[in-house]
Order: structure tokens, then C-alpha cells, then sequence
């Protein structure tokens, strides 16, 4: 693990992680208890996720960003009695314990894994907290304490759960896709099979730099990197696109996992105009989560040299379906072909029994064999999605006769701005709660930058006044800063159905005829 200027072997990892585990194990974790994980690239990360997995415990991956009524929903539905958390976010998890399961919080600062060079220079010396709740403990103290306990002896099979990631599904409710030991390492072997064509079998570093609380690192590029034996580059932070540039230049950073977004921030950096070739050593880029546009491909291969390719997945089907091919035909449009050990069929998007020719367009379907056993305690839902060994993904698209596959619409009404998920109901009721606020929908709307926005239509309460910059105010009390809506369009009245159901098609046709 290469961060911030320190190198940890993955020896001192299988260490670190044993000593995390026995410290767990005291605090009382046993097989299949949940542990949330609220920390950003770290070593410490990785070191949280080993140490959970050889205690027997299952990963409760979340977005430290959240605000505090998120993270009390995520910690509720997953019913986590321990989190590990960075500093700044320890009065966050306080806020919110007294209400949920949480009894404990392990506390771990940014600066525990700088080199001691960095840390003597900072004036940092280690210490995360003064004052820790009866209870909680330093991440740092209990791996130390810990050294030298056996390892615990908790007999972790292929198929237990390993990763709980938080999904919308298909009702925009946000639920915990229950991930196994085994679809990682099956993921991570089809990725590897994939991109070894360009990576070839060099040891070359992989940057993890995307949320590892997000399905597209964590299952996909994470296990690429230890199949591989592979140097990994952690990023504390995605949006420090400087940082992320002199990393790839300082370390020679073979592949780059990003989203659209990333591209267009890295395609317009000022350092990249100064140092055309701090991006050279890339050999191999993958734009996921969102549409990567034609135009920013083309800019992006010519900056960089490197092969650029589009992968399709989701959390419920523990990553990728479909990937350009490497060195086969590229056609545009496409994001390629099904991976190894993956069917792809399309259907009637309204029945879903009819199994459509080729260049029909239907509802997207997935069998592969690391799909996600389910949904955490809700049968229901995971019987809408989960169908005879099918993985139901409420996106439209086609397979044309070569069997390349596109991506036309969704069926479900997810945003995915910069490739974040953002459920429409979810910023609906909260503009809704506003006391100025009579109505609201929700949709996606086109956008250069983030691949697709947030936009709100909101009709207003007679004589009541409210511009678009309280509003967004007041959305950021509740939800993370990806989910507040980009544009806010205020109006009369809202299209609606018969039923009187808001007609988000009929607000992206008007956003869209301008």
C-alpha cells in the first residue's frame, strides 16, 4: 500500500489486520455481526475490512460524507453495534449513537499511517482524541495491544457475507446488498482475465482512488490489485484531482479507475497544461458509474496515450457485466460485451418474460455466479430484483447482433450524478418538508460536467416566497452534497398521471426542449 509518501507491505497488512481482528474479537464481534466503516482511502481502510473479515464480521460499508440523518438511517437498517471512524467524524457518530444500535466507536486519525517524517514536520503526533467515550477506543492502541494475540480462529467460508453496500434497488429506498467472499475474488478474476491484455502480468501499480464504500473499487479494483500482487495508490480524497495527478506521476500509475466527472476535472487541470506528460505512464483507464461522452474519451486517450474503456455494473450484480473490449472492435455508444462468466438477456421491459431479438430494446437482465445473495431482511424487495438466478436491473438497453450491449434509459429513476446514485423520492421529501413548499419532482437532466444532474421543479405554497439558494440550504441539512439539487426550476403545477403521480418524463421532455 503506497499513501501520502508511506509504504506498507502486504505482510504488515496480514499483521495489522490479524491484530485488528483479535482486538475485535475481544470487544466481543462474533461470526456474522456487522461492523460500520465510515473512512476514506486509508491503509487504515483496508486494515478495518481485513481485520472485520478474520473476526467473522461483516463489512457495513458508508459514505462518511452523509449527513448524520443518513447515517442513522444506513446504521438502523444494518443494525451495527460498532463503527470505525476518522477523527472529524467521531461528534458526527456521537450525535446520532443514543438512537441506534451503536455502543462502541473505534477512532482513527488521517495522519496514523504519514510517514513519521510527514508527522514530525506537521506537528502530528498521533493522537486522534482527548476525550473518547466510555467504550470507544483508538484504531491505533487496539492493533498495538494486540500485536502479538493469536489469530483468531473464526472459520470464514466462500459463500458467508462479506460486504454489506447500500443500494436503491428499484424503489430508490436505500437497502444493504449482501456481497460474499467469493463474488470478490470472482470479480476480481474476470477483471484481471479482462485487462491483462494491456496490463500484461507487471506488478503495476493501481490506483484506488473512487470511495471504496463504492461497489466499483471495493469489489472490482481492490481484489484486481491483491489477485495481482499488485502496488495500490490510495487517495484520501477524489476531488483533490492535484493530488491525484502528482501521485500518478510520482509513482508511475498504471491504471486509473474513474467516472466522467474525473475526466473532465483532469482534461482542464492548469498542472496538466504545465506538465503534459505527468499522465504518461497510464496504460490502461475505466470510466464507470455514469455515460462517458464521446468527445471526452477522444480528449482524454490524446492527453494521456492511455486506452480508455466503459464498464458497465451494478451493486446488486457485484460489479461488472459488460466492458469494452481491450483490443476487439470499440464501437461507439457501446459499453462493450459481457465479461467472462456472465449472461446478459434483454426482455419485455413490462413483463419480463419475453426475451427480445437483438437491436429491441427492453429491460437489462443478469445471471453470473457472484450476483448478490439479496437484500438485508427484506424478501420482498429482493424478490422484485432477484428472479430465478436473474439480476433484474431496471435498465433499458439492447444487445445488437455482435452482442455489444447499450445502455438507453433507466427504468428505475436513479440519478447518477458524477456517478453517485441519487434517488429522486429521497430529495423529494426532503423539499417537501420545506414550510414554503406545496410540491416537488425529482429527475436527471443532462449535464457536461457531471454526466447528469440533479434538477428540482418545485411549486410554492400560495404567497409564499423561497429562491433556489434557500432551498438548497435547506436540502444540505439533509442530504450529502451530490444529492442537493444542481438547478431548481420554480412553477405553476407539475405534470401528473391520472392518478396524480408526477411525470418525471414530461419534466426531463420540457428541461430538454428548453
Amino acid at each position: 500500500m503506497l499513501f501520502m509518501g508511506n509504504v506498507i507491505s502486504y505482510g504488515e497488512l496480514e499483521e495489522l489486520s490479524n491484530a485488528f481482528a483479535a482486538s475485535l474479537c475481544a470487544m466481543g464481534v462474533q461470526k456474522g455481526d456487522r461492523v460500520a466503516v465510515l473512512l476514506p482511502n486509508t491503509p487504515q481502510m483496508l486494515i478495518a475490512e481485513f481485520g472485520i473479515w478474520k473476526a467473522g464480521g461483516i463489512a457495513v460499508l458508508l459514505n462518511p460524507l452523509w449527513t448524520g440523518h443518513e447515517i442513522e438511517r444506513a446504521i438502523d437498517e444494518c443494525e451495527a453495534e460498532i463503527a470505525v471512524v476518522l477523527a472529524p467524524f467521531y461528534e458526527k457518530i456521537n450525535n446520532l449513537r443514543s438512537r441506534t444500535s451503536l455502543k462502541s466507536v473505534v477512532l482513527s486519525g488521517l495522519q496514523d499511517y504519514f510517514p513519521e517524517s510527514v508527522r514530525n514536520v506537521s506537528g502530528m503526533d498521533g493522537k486522534v482524541s482527548s476525550s473518547l467515550f466510555y467504550g470507544d477506543f483508538e484504531m491505533l492502541a487496539m492493533i498495538e495491544s494486540h500485536r502479538n494475540s493469536a489469530v483468531p480462529e473464526i472459520t470464514v467460508h466462500p459463500a458467508d457475507p462479506a460486504l454489506f453496500l447500500f443500494s436503491g434497488g428499484t424503489t430508490g429506498k436505500p437497502k444493504c446488498a449482501i456481497g460474499r467472499h467469493e463474488a470478490m475474488i470472482m470479480t476480481g478474476m474476470q477483471v484481471n482475465v479482462w485487462f491483462s491484455l494491456i496490463l500484461g502480468q507487471e506488478r503495476s501499480v493501481i490506483m484506488l482512488n473512487l470511495p471504496l464504500y463504492h461497489v466499483y473499487p471495493q469489489v472490482a479494483m481492490m481484489p484486481l490489485a491483491f489477485l495481482r500482487s499488485a502496488p495500490v495508490a490510495l487517495i484520501p480524497d477524489p476531488r483533490d484531482t492535484e493530488m491525484l495527478i502528482r501521485t500518478v506521476n510520482r509513482l508511475k500509475v498504471a491504471l486509473l479507475p474513474g467516472v466522467p466527472t474525473l475526466f473532465n476535472a483532469l482534461a482542464s487541470h492548469p498542472l496538466l497544461k504545465e506538465e503534459p506528460q505527468a499522465l504518461s505512464s497510464l496504460k490502461l483507464i475505466i470510466s464507470a458509474a455514469a455515460p462517458l461522452h464521446l468527445e471526452t474519451r477522444a480528449r482524454f486517450e490524446e492527453l494521456t496515450g492511455a486506452t480508455i474503456i466503459e464498464a458497465y455494473g451494478l451493486t446488486e450484480t457485484m460489479v461488472s457485466p459488460a466492458c469494452t473490449p481491450l483490443l476487439g472492435v470499440k464501437k461507439n455508444g457501446s459499453v462493450g460485451l459481457p465479461v467472462p462468466d456472465v449472461d446478459m438477456r434483454i426482455v419485455d421491459a413490462d413483463d419480463g418474460l419475453l426475451e427480445l431479438p437483438a437491436g429491441e430494446v427492453g429491460e437489462i437482465i443478469v445471471r453470473s455466479p457472484q450476483l448478490m445473495t439479496g437484500y438485508w431482511k427484506d424478501p420482498e424487495e429482493t424478490l422484485t430484483i432477484l428472479r430465478d438466478g436473474w439480476v433484474y436491473t431496471g435498465d433499458l438497453g439492447y444487445l445488437d447482433d455482435d452482442g455489444y450491449l447499450y445502455i438507453i434509459d433507466r427504468k428505475k429513476d436513479v440519478i447518477k450524478p458524477s456517478g453517485f446514485q441519487v434517488w429522486p423520492r429521497e430529495v423529494e421529501e426532503v423539499i417537501a418538508t420545506h414550510p414554503s413548499v406545496l410540491e416537488a419532482g425529482v429527475a436527471g437532466v443532462p449535464d457536461d460536467y457531471q454526466g447528469e444532474a440533479v434538477k428540482a421543479w418545485v411549486v410554492l405554497r400560495k404567497d409564499c416566497s423561497l429562491d433556489a439558494d434557500q432551498l438548497k440550504s435547506w436540502c444540505r441539512q439533509e442530504l450529502a452534497a451530490y444529492k442537493v439539487p444542481k438547478h431548481i426550476e420554480f412553477c405553476e403545477v407539475l405534470p401528473k398521471s391520472t392518478v396524480g403521480k408526477v411525470l418525471r418524463r414530461v419534466l426531463i421532455e420540457q428541461h430538454l426542449a428548453g
